[in-house]
């Protein structure tokens, strides 16, 4: 089948691979012409522009988006939207928020172009192990595009899952991250917790290898954190920096809107906030305040 492919950064990049690897025919566009090369080496068809590859698309065409959420989905979205015609196909496998992928969806309607918001899931590993999708969009569209998401997806999933309307996709896909933000944050406390009872001396390498063969917490979570652990027995090349992408807030979001509690994925995407301060001003008018009122020691800040 064929697929216009926009996007080809490291996820992008490698679900083009995939198709490639199954015989798809992919028409790859980048603004990094070094992607596109690169892509095109592989059998890809390289080109340009949007306009290029609309153009070199059979109808009905599939577009499928992989390009940073936001201003740049919506710019791309836009334009291909003046370009496509009906019966024509985008797929936004990207992480957008999906109160825009249900709006892009009522926007492409209008120009009788089907709209598909497809979460996915895998990262890096995908390539090999294949991607966890989640699709939302028009029933027909998702059943025409099936064989490129059963390319996608691994063979146990046949073809990804389809979940809803417009939104629903993305809504998935924004939820399983919230869950992550969850399981990431106790994993990291569990072993905070083992390294801090120094006398022990716990090998915490072993532990997570121990515990990724029928333990009740094994997961592929845990498999990754045994990895590091062998490379990097303490974790000394890293810092305790944690960003987000915007998913875990967009759950939080979620949470309140629909006034269904999520006590874990909130306080996981607040540590996250709190591992990206030194010395806040909260914690120090922690110290002040007990200070103040009780004489309690403090410890002053370098200088003073």
């Amino acid at each position: 089948m064929q697929v216009g492919m926009v996007g080809l950064g490291r996820m992008g990049g490698n679900m083009a691979k995939r198709l490639l690897g199954d015989d798809h025919d992919v028409v790859a566009f980048d603004p990094n012409p070094d992607a596109v090369t690169e892509l095109s080496a592989q059998g890809a068809s390289g080109v340009g522009s949007l306009e290029e590859l609309v153009e070199k698309l059979e109808m009905p065409r599939t577009v499928w988006v992989m390009v940073p959420a936001g201003k740049i989905t919506d710019q791309t979205v836009s334009n291909l939207a003046s370009l496509l015609n009906a019966g024509d196909t985008v797929i936004d496998g990207g992480n957008s928020n999906y109160k825009e992928s249900i709006r892009r969806g009522e926007m492409l309607a209008e120009h009788g172009v089907d709209y598909l918001d497809c979460g996915t899931s895998g990262g890096v590993w995908g390539l090999d192990n294949g991607y966890c999708l989640t699709i939302g969009g028009e029933r027909a569209a998702y059943d025409r595009n099936r064989p490129i998401f059963k390319t996608l997806a691994p063979p146990e999933n046949d073809g990804g899952l389809y979940v809803g309307p417009s939104g629903s996709g993305h809504y998935t896909k924004m939820v399983h991250n919230g869950i992550e933000y969850g399981l990431m944050q106790a994993y990291a406390e569990g072993f905070e917790l083992l390294a801090a009872k120094e006398d022990f001396g716990l090998d915490l390498g072993a532990i997570a290898e121990n515990w990724r063969y029928g333990s009740v917490i094994r997961s592929w979570l845990l498999d990754l954190t045994a990895d590091e652990f062998t490379d990097d027995p303490k974790l000394e090349k890293l810092t305790s920096y944690v960003d987000d992408s915007g998913e875990g807030r967009w759950t939080v979001d979620a949470s309140v809107e629909l006034a269904v509690p999520a006590p874990v994925i909130a306080l996981a995407l607040q540590m996250r906030f709190r591992s990206r301060q030194e010395n806040p001003l909260g914690g120090r008018a922690l110290a002040a305040m007990r200070n103040a009122f009780g004489g309690h020691a403090v410890r002053k800040s370098d200088g003073e």
